[in-house]
């Protein structure tokens, strides 16, 4: 047998946690009940997911929350409830995921993208450069990896740019001891699966613009029961938008809710232990020949769910036998520069219903981007054997090419 197959990963990069007996007995507790749909209470009850809304605006200290069917669900209803329409343009990442570009075109608007650093965030010079081409910049907080947000809202603020956060990575982090989605007109957050807190599917906005608030609650499928939401704005608000507002229902369930609620209690330990894996693979690949991890400013503090690394100047042959040869010993790594679109993973070049001009910086530092999951059902141990692998097979390629 080879001695890489003895000294092979037998882990699960998509098996989360199970999720605590006290989210399970809560959640037999709505299913008993019957009443799943957010608006079905019985007189006195405020709701599971009334309760949990006013959790999380607490948590982040927000005037506001409104919870929904799923994170890209609250990135579009976030541009709808500031205008955003048919033909609009909306600045964005050139690295991040699809449902971004994808809530900008699910509204009509155009997404402008702007380049990615070194750092994995967003180019603030490009940003400048693309100011007058947009008034909303929608800020994807890719991959955990958060910008200078004093120097991003400052860009913003010179050019009357309103800003909507995607904090689907970054739920828990912060920039400078504040949290992730407060920096912008509204922070938009996930609890997928392989997100901070899991329900499946599922998403929160949060603002403490109350007529913002009103029309998203309005937008999500309140009907004219606005005023069950004890997490949204006084009454009186709705009174000017509630004839205006489509319906598009995306709300979320009591049965969700109910998951969801213990989870957010241990978001905080949850994101230490994630940190806690994350710096042991850094830790593994640090000084490994020709690899180079990303940049982790001292303002940042960052969840690290997942880790990032630039394999620069590598052939597009060597990438793909580093990810063969990893995937032999039971490591998983994504690649940002395939030429194809593969599970997740895909740019904006894939993305055909948007046009794009050229962006040979952006292209450049994808090329070499890997990507990979970190479960907080790995063990320290099975992080520091992963790092071995990759620091392994890493170091043998590039001797070879």
């Amino acid at each position: 047998m080879k001695k890489n197959m003895v000294n092979r990963f037998e882990g699960s990069f998509t098996q989360q946690e199970a999720i605590s007996e006290e989210a399970i007995e809560a959640a037999v507790r709505v299913l008993r009940s019957g009443r799943l749909h957010r608006y079905n209470l019985v007189e006195g009850e405020v709701g599971e997911v009334a309760l949990l809304e006013q959790e999380f605006a607490a948590f982040v200290g927000a005037r506001y929350c409104l919870a929904v069917a799923s994170g890209g669900y609250a990135l579009a209803i976030a541009l709808r409830a500031l205008g955003v329409g048919c033909g609009d343009k909306v600045l964005t990442n050139s690295f991040t995921l699809a449902p971004v570009p994808g809530s900008i075109a699910a509204v009509g608007a155009i997404p402008i993208y702007v380049d990615v650093t070194e750092d994995l965030v967003i180019d603030l010079g490009d940003l400048t450069s693309k100011a007058s081409e947009a008034n909303v910049l929608l800020l994807s907080h890719m991959r955990g990896h958060i910008c200078d947000m004093d120097a991003l809202m400052e860009i913003c603020k010179v050019h009357q740019i309103t800003v909507i956060e995607d904090c689907a990575h970054t739920m828990g982090a912060k920039w400078n001891d504040t949290w992730s989605g407060r920096f912008g007109e509204f922070g938009c957050y996930s609890t997928q699966t392989y997100k901070h807190i899991n329900s499946g599917e599922g998403g929160f906005l949060v603002t403490d613009d109350a007529e913002a608030m009103a029309k998203a609650i309005m937008l999500s499928g309140s009907y004219m029961l606005y005023e069950r939401h004890s997490a949204g704005p006084p009454i009186h608000v709705f009174e000017d938008v509630k004839y205006l507002m489509p319906n598009i229902s995306g709300r979320m369930d009591h049965l969700r809710a109910a998951i969801l609620r213990p989870q957010l209690k241990t978001l905080e330990a949850q994101s230490r232990a994630w940190n806690s894996r994350y710096r042991e693979i850094a830790h593994g690949l640090s000084g490994t020949p020709g690899l180079q991890l990303i940049n982790r400013p001292e303002k940042e503090y960052f969840v690290g769910s997942s880790i990032q690394f630039l394999l620069k100047e590598w052939s597009s042959e060597a990438l793909t036998e580093l990810i063969k040869r990893c995937s032999e010993r039971g490591v998983e790594l994504k690649w940002f520069g395939a030429k194809q679109p593969i599970g997740f993973t895909s740019t904006y070049t894939s993305w055909k219903y948007a046009e794009h001009d050229p962006m040979p910086k952006s292209d450049k530092i994808l090329a070499g981007l890997m990507d990979m999951r970190i479960p907080l059902t790995f063990s320290l141990e099975d992080c520091a054997k992963i790092a071995s692998i990759i620091r392994s097979e890493v170091s043998g390629i590039w001797k070879a090419f």
